[in-house]
């Protein structure tokens, strides 16, 4: 088997990595009516840039994870790793990354929002350390 996590690079995501991203996103089934991802690109872009990372095999886009600080808590949003690079610790890498950085900024604590019938990416988020925090997610747009 391939050690793809010695093959993965990750960094910063540029401009030029948007259409590759946003294809990962619609395989991963990151992106639902409600959410434009060019415009969440773009609002990212102008909060925290440095928390949107992308993480890359042989100049191939594999992985994303989007994060933020408030000053309170920190969240973490479109993590996506290929289909074809699951099960290979790449998305734990992925908020291994994130959470260094939220770290370095502060941050006491890691927020995120995984809707309740995506019963594989629940328990993923187990697996890593997250836990069911007991509380009621609610939103309301603006």
């Amino acid at each position: 088997m391939t050690d793809f996590i010695d093959q993965l690079i990750i960094r910063s995501f540029q401009i030029s990595d948007e259409p590759d991203v946003i294809d990962l996103w619609h395989r991963c089934n990151l992106v639902v009516p409600q959410n434009d991802p060019k415009k969440d690109i773009k609002m990212k872009l102008q909060i925290q840039p440095e928390l949107f990372l992308v993480g890359a095999i042989s100049d191939r886009i594999v992985s994303t994870v989007m994060s933020g600080y408030d000053g309170h808590r920190g969240w973490l949003y479109y993590l996506a790793v290929d289909p074809d690079f699951q099960k290979h610790g790449i998305g734990r890498l992925m908020v291994e990354k994130a959470e260094m950085k939220l770290r370095k900024l502060g941050c006491p604590k890691i927020n995120l929002q995984v809707r309740n019938s995506n019963k594989s990416v629940i328990a993923f988020y187990q697996h890593i350390g997250f836990g069911d925090d007991d509380v009621l997610g609610m939103g309301k747009k603006l």
